[in-house]
């Protein structure tokens, strides 16, 4: 079965991020422009929130819990390693679709729960926020890069071939 609509653009978001990050150095993934987070930073950050919606909410797994500390919503500020963060957003967006390969319409209307409660937010709206962090994110990547004097980035969205659009399923 073809996954939904929604994950193949989460998947083509994610494609587009590293797009943007082609070509950064270890140095200049490290590099702070206050008041922003580096680059490696953002990478770190958005495979945390993955973590925590398709991971460990989703499936009840529990991996990389070190990241909600070194990158998460209003840790203090750090400068991992790019390598590190990169591997790590690897395993965990591979982990992710495990879960979101099984999406469907129903499913999106349904709300994960935490500790016996119930998050407001359905499945749907939260990948659309996961979506949606991404490209905030990748828009920041860019100006940094413009910061860091990078040339010939990339100007607008990519070869949408695999995020075509079809009718919900």
């Amino acid at each position: 079965m073809p996954v939904h609509l929604l994950v193949s653009q989460l998947r083509f978001t994610r494609s587009e991020f590293i797009r943007s990050l082609a070509g950064v150095t270890e140095e200049e993934a490290t590099s702070r422009f206050l008041p922003m987070n580096c680059i490696s930073w953002i990478v770190g950050h958005l495979a945390n929130q993955e973590r925590r919606y398709w991971v460990m909410l989703a499936q009840g797994v529990e991996i990389h819990p070190e990241l909600n500390d070194l990158v998460g919503y209003g840790s203090p500020a750090s400068t991992p390693s790019l390598a590190e963060m990169e591997s790590v957003w690897r395993e965990i967006t591979q982990a992710a679709d495990r879960f979101l390969e099984t999406l469907t319409p129903g499913l999106l209307q349904t709300n994960f729960t935490h500790q016996g409660k119930i998050i407001p937010e359905n499945i749907g709206a939260r990948l659309m926020r996961n979506i949606y962090h991404y490209w905030y994110h990748t828009g920041e990547a860019a100006a940094i890069r413009q910061l860091l004097g990078h040339k010939d980035l990339p100007e607008f969205v990519g070869d949408m071939s695999s995020a075509i659009y079809y009718p919900e399923r």
